[in-house]
């Protein structure tokens, strides 16, 4: 499972999200900033904190043309009940197969039970990753305000 490198496009993923629909990676993105974000779980406090913080820097990022999304293997209910409790605006998507979106993306999984660990990618309009942070584990992940000051960076120097 090969990591992805910057300037690579972004491989085709399509995942339910909570609240109906599908999540199309990365054509749901394609004309502005995107920021895919592979969550451990509900249950991870170290993906709350990352998915709060998203969801407080939404008006910065919305300013910058920024388009978040997050996913992980969690079940509907779980992924409802997270969405609500950090009010979250971002499309969230779940019941994501772990194997699947690792053998994609190269992202690191836990074997069990079985998820994806921590992995974030920055997208410019196009598709193409700008920038990818894998984790192997709890800990090593994209910050919120990283991402405004990583965007506002390309934006000046294009």
């Amino acid at each position: 499972m090969p990591v992805l490198s910057n300037g690579d496009i972004f491989p085709a993923l399509a995942i339910n999200a909570v609240g109906g629909g599908t999540i199309s990676l990365p054509g749901d993105l394609a004309g502005s900033f995107g920021v895919v974000l592979f969550y451990r779980g509900s249950w991870c406090p170290y993906c709350n904190a990352q998915l709060a913080a998203f969801s407080r820097a939404a008006n910065t990022l919305a300013e910058l043309g920024v388009k978040v999304v997050a996913l992980s293997v969690d079940d509907e209910a779980d992924s409802l009940v997270l969405v609500e409790k950090h009010r979250l605006g971002f499309p969230i998507g779940y019941g994501a197969d772990a194997d699947e979106i690792a053998a994609a993306t190269g992202a690191y999984t836990n074997d069990s039970p079985r998820y994806l660990q921590s992995t974030g990618f920055v997208l410019d309009p196009g598709g193409k990753v700008l920038t990818a942070v894998y984790s192997s584990g709890a800990i090593g992940r994209l910050v919120a305000d990283d991402v405004a000051g990583f965007v506002r960076y390309v934006k000046s120097h294009k």
